[in-house]
């Protein structure tokens, strides 16, 4: 505060309002040296600087990479199906737990969804993650009824394992190029996608294998429902 106090005297004694008429004669100046006699700087005690203990920073530990979320499935092919069109694909080949099965049309879409809760059930039984969407090969059909095995996809056949259950044995999906076409209606309504399959085989003189594959994208809720997703494969005979 003095140091400050003293800056704004030395301001006041140079500033351009004071002229030289207002100057003092010597005898003045004499006069008041005495009574303007610095008094004597009294400086405070020094105290010891307060030492800063530096507490070490715990190390930055990388962020953990985000985890997939849990009870997450893929298609087949990974990216989306294009209900507009057909795609030339490759099926992976992935191992899968399997249920065979017998079934008259009328009757399709429960039994099927019926062998994918079975097994769904034994899978978490055994602490075993589906990886995929459930899906049919249909293996045989006539005008009564078909032949099936339904398939669901996990990352891995425990070693040694041959079967889940003895209903429920471990294989692999199918594999190889295929055409994919996409219903996008209610199961009941999927003749009519498989008619405009036909029609496009037929156009195309494409020999195709008996077996064809439906891989359910949404969830099987009725078979009236007109949100269900289905790729079906057709895969052409080499």
């Amino acid at each position: 505060m003095r140091l400050r106090l003293s800056v704004l005297c030395l301001l006041a004694a140079f500033s351009p309002g004071l002229s030289i008429a207002q100057t003092p004669p010597p005898a003045a100046v004499d006069a008041l040296v005495p009574s303007i006699a610095p008094a004597p700087l009294v400086l405070p005690e020094q105290t010891p600087p307060v030492q800063q203990v530096q507490t070490p920073s715990p190390p930055v530990q990388p962020a953990a990479p985000p985890s997939a979320p849990d009870g997450a499935r893929t298609t087949l092919v990974p990216s989306p199906g294009d209900p507009t069109g057909v795609e030339d694909v490759v099926l992976p080949g992935k191992p899968a737990a399997i249920a065979t099965g017998i079934s008259n049309w009328e009757q399709a879409f429960d039994n099927l969804k019926t062998a994918f809760a079975k097994i769904e059930h034994e899978l978490k039984r055994a602490g075993i993650a589906p990886t995929g969407k459930p899906l049919t090969v249909f293996v045989h059909t006539d005008d009564q009824g078909f032949r099936y095995e339904a398939m669901i996809p996990v990352a891995a056949v425990p070693d040694g394992k041959t079967e889940l259950t003895p209903e429920i044995k471990f294989g692999k999906t199918p594999d190889g190029k295929a055409f994919r076409f996409v219903h996008k209606d209610a199961y009941e309504e999927i003749d009519g996608t498989y008619e405009t399959i036909t029609a496009y085989l037929d156009a195309k003189d494409i020999v195709a294998r008996d077996a064809f594959i439906e891989e359910y994208v949404s969830e099987m809720k009725d078979a009236t429902d007109p949100d269900l997703e289905v790729n079906i494969y057709v895969q052409p005979k080499e």
